[in-house]
């Protein structure tokens, strides 16, 4: 087994790092140790989670989020709203429940918005779609796809879950769920939390391989979104699915073991005196 020196150890650290950013620019800390940990324990070198971050600190490579906002949501319609199915459900299989979602994307093309289907067990993306403006029709294509990928048989225990936003309310959307008798829910309230898995699958596409893209044309975009949903599909290891990849998820059966840790704690409410 090969004896580093302290400088020949970091610089061969670094130098993985910026082989995983080549396909997952902006990957956080977490998943990168997870993708790194193995190859560097059979090199011999013995890093721990904090000591890569306190490297990437040190070389400024850690990634820092970064915020603008557009409206994809119109939601005073005259169409019918769905009650929200999934309040207190925690899916336990693949094609139990499906997210959906449209995000917006600043390009040097203008603003692009993204339609998503995403299984909420496996944090799978099953459809995507991008387009120049928020018409039904490209996140219906989306909901298309990702309809490819089952049988009708097993649409009828899927519950398809959104915001009510006019594209899942139309007709022109419906009519598409219709044949496979999948059930429809929608949010209540402007709470993201209730959408909150769709909301968390658009913040790392956008993040994490989006971002830093020049895209100059709607085909650009294209590409670039396919590219970046192989890599997320496929590659990147996932927080909430036990570390494996959301088509690794995607393969499972029963609860999956969640690897981050919620910080958030309700208000503990003040006795009445």
């Amino acid at each position: 087994m090969r004896q580093w020196s302290s400088q020949e150890r970091e610089q061969y650290v670094l130098e993985q790092v910026a082989k995983v950013r080549q396909e997952h620019p902006r990957i956080g800390g977490r998943k990168l140790y997870s993708l790194l940990e193995q190859g560097l324990r059979e090199q011999g070198i013995k890093m721990g989670r904090d000591a890569l971050f306190s490297l990437l600190a040190a070389h400024n490579l850690l990634i820092r989020k970064r915020r603008r906002k557009a409206l994809t949501t119109f939601s005073r319609h005259r169409f019918r709203k769905y009650p929200n199915l999934i309040r207190e459900l925690t899916p336990l299989r693949p094609n139990q429940v499906w997210v959906a979602d449209i995000t917006y994307w600043f390009t040097q093309a203008g603003c692009l918005y993204i339609s998503l289907l995403t299984d909420a067990y496996s944090r799978r993306i099953m459809g995507f779609a991008v387009a120049e403006t928020l018409a039904t029709v490209h996140a219906r294509r989306a909901l298309e796809m990702a309809l490819q990928q089952i049988s009708k048989r097993a649409g009828r225990d899927l519950i398809h879950h959104s915001d009510r936003g006019i594209q899942y309310c139309s007709q022109e959307y419906l009519e598409v769920l219709a044949p496979y008798h999948i059930q429809v829910s929608m949010t209540e309230n402007s709470d993201p939390l209730e959408n909150a898995i769709a909301e968390r699958v658009n913040g790392i596409l956008k993040q994490e391989y989006l971002s830093q893209q020049p895209v100059h044309s709607l085909g650009e975009a294209a590409q670039h979104l396919e590219q970046a949903v192989f890599l997320y599909n496929y590659k990147r290891p996932h927080l909430s699915c036990d570390m494996q990849s959301p088509n690794e998820a995607h393969g499972s059966w029963g609860p999956l073991e969640r690897r981050w840790k919620n910080y958030y704690k309700p208000p503990v409410p003040v006795s009445a005196k």
